[in-house]
């Protein structure tokens, strides 16, 4: 059984989310906002169907997917793409390829601890943002 990914995580911390968002062009205002915000992530996983929420006072975004079904994701609020995204398990990652515009771009996604980690990847940038587990 993979790992268990239901409840709501709380933002610690946000490496390099500004070189993420340069490569994604995302414009210098919204950037300069963006980096400073606490995002809060609620996800709710029944087996390999995911639903989940990334919160913040900036604006929200909402993320459904089945675990090996590719389907084309508009990102809406974020970079504003269509890319067709792909997400499946290696143990008990979470591994994420959206293909489109950007070259290497996607994310993995685990847990060590109450902590859950994710990895966002966009051309050469790496972003690592840490969340604790909400009780």
């Amino acid at each position: 059984m993979p790992a268990d990914y239901n409840g709501t995580w709380e933002m610690e911390s946000n490496e390099n989310f500004e070189g993420y968002m340069v490569a994604l062009d995302i414009d210098f205002a919204t950037r300069k906002v963006a980096k400073h915000l606490k995002q809060t992530k609620e996800i709710i996983q029944d087996g390999d169907n995911f639903k989940t929420k990334t919160l913040s006072t900036l604006r929200n975004y909402e993320l459904n997917f089945t675990v090996g079904v590719e389907f084309e994701e508009h990102t809406k609020g974020l970079d504003n793409r269509v890319v067709k995204t792909l997400v499946t398990w290696d143990g008990d990652k979470l591994v994420c390829v959206q293909k489109g515009e950007k070259k290497n771009r996607g994310w993995k996604h685990w847990i060590e601890g109450d902590q859950l980690y994710l990895e966002l990847t966009c051309e050469d940038q790496v972003c690592h943002q840490i969340f604790k587990k909400k009780k």
